[in-house]
Order: C-alpha cells, then sequence, then structure tokens
C-alpha cells in the first residue's frame, strides 16, 4: 500500500533521492536520507541502488565516502568539462607521489615512518604535495613513541581517480623492482643497500589521468 507521501508525489523513490542529493552543498547519509523522505534505511539503500545503476551509462556518478552519498561527474568527461569551464587540466603527479599515495591508499590509515618504510626513502616533500593537492589528509596520531600522524585518502582523492567508494580500488600489485648492484654508487656507507622490510611499494595502477610527469622526483 503506497504511503501518503508515495500519494502526494509521483516520482520515485530513487528520483527524490536524486533530489535531494543534487541540492546538497555535501555528502548525505542514508540516515538523513531516509528522515527527510519518511522511508526506513532498507528502502533508501535500495534506491541508491537503483540511482547508481541509472547513472552508470551516463556522465553523472553517486559517490560514496565515509557512508555519506553525493552527486559527481564521470571521469571520462573531465577533459570536456576543463574545456568547457576554461580550467587548466589536472596535475600531472611524479612516480614518486604516485607510490606515496598507493601506498596511503591500501595501507590506510598509515603512518609517515611506515611509508618511508616501504618507500626505503624520506617521504616528507611527496606528502606535503599530497597534502596541499587534497589527495590525502591527517587522521589523528598513532600511538606509540613521537605519537606519527596516520594518514588517509581524501574525497578529493576518489574525485581525481574517478573512484565511487574506496572499495573500487584495483587489485592490490606489487612490484619487486631489481636493487642497484654491491658496489652501486646508491648504497649505505657500508657498501651495502639500505635496509630494507622486503615489502615492495604498491602499484597504482588507475588509467593514464595519473600517469607521472617527466619531472619525477626520488622523494
Amino acid at each position: 500500500m503506497a504511503t501518503k507521501e508515495e500519494s502526494e508525489n509521483p516520482l520515485s523513490l530513487s528520483a527524490r533521492i536524486e533530489g535531494l542529493l543534487f541540492v546538497a552543498s555535501g555528502g548525505v547519509t542514508p540516515a538523513q536520507l531516509a528522515a527527510t523522505l519518511g522511508v526506513s534505511a532498507r528502502e533508501v539503500d535500495a534506491g541508491l541502488e537503483e540511482l547508481d545503476e541509472f547513472y552508470a551509462p551516463r556522465a553523472l556518478r553517486l559517490q560514496k565516502f565515509r557512508g555519506q552519498y553525493k552527486i559527481t561527474t564521470a571521469p571520462e568527461i573531465a577533459p570536456l568539462i576543463e574545456t568547457f569551464l576554461n580550467l587548466e587540466s589536472a596535475f600531472r603527479m611524479t612516480r614518486a607521489a604516485l607510490e606515496t599515495l598507493a601506498i596511503i591508499a591500501y595501507q590506510q590509515p598509515v603512518t609517515k615512518p611506515n611509508i618511508d618504510a616501504i618507500r626505503g626513502v624520506n617521504s616528507d616533500s611527496v606528502l606535503r604535495n599530497l597534502l596541499s593537492k587534497g589527495l590525502v589528509e591527517e587522521a589523528g596520531r598513532a600511538e606509540g613513541p613521537g605519537r606519527p600522524i596516520y594518514y588517509i585518502t581524501s574525497e578529493e582523492f576518489l574525485q581525481h581517480f574517478g573512484l565511487n567508494k574506496l572499495e573500487d580500488l584495483p587489485a592490490l600489485t606489487l612490484e619487486d623492482e631489481p636493487g642497484p648492484p654491491a658496489d652501486s654508487s646508491e648504497n649505505g656507507h657500508n657498501g651495502q643497500p639500505p635496509e630494507s622490510d622486503g615489502e615492495a611499494p604498491p602499484s597504482l595502477n588507475l588509467g593514464e589521468s595519473i600517469a607521472p610527469s617527466p619531472e619525477e622526483n626520488s622523494n
């Protein structure tokens, strides 16, 4: 039996959800939608799923971030939007930035000492750059000596790489790259390569839009 709200409003539930998300200034939780629409959480979930399927062949996407939903544009239309709005092209990141971002994306929350241990180099400048671009953010501090800061990916990270949610990240792959020879000038003071925990950096493969720039940095 149709509710009073449904009888007074001929629009489908997914259409009403779309309208609310369209006018929202930020992300909206399913609980907020359910309270506003006067329906159950299960009905909201079904409406969101229907809306997500509706957007699949279109230029809009339903993005989920930390339990909140919002409407965004599809990454495939980004170049057209940049041209139409006369915006600068999306920045291109160095290989070091991509490597660091991949570690954070797949191991978040993660601290800088952990990132440095995996990469084998200091990541101060790379982290500052990623923070300034809004791709990562701080998320409290770890318990332990020095209480290092935890880093996680941001909502901008999802938008930049065209992901609807973190679960859409591609499967993790590890790149085992051969190290320098024993007599390399890049070895430590004792003639041996710097110590490593044996864990190779994850490879973040999300398409050509994030290809490293020619000016690659080592840190």
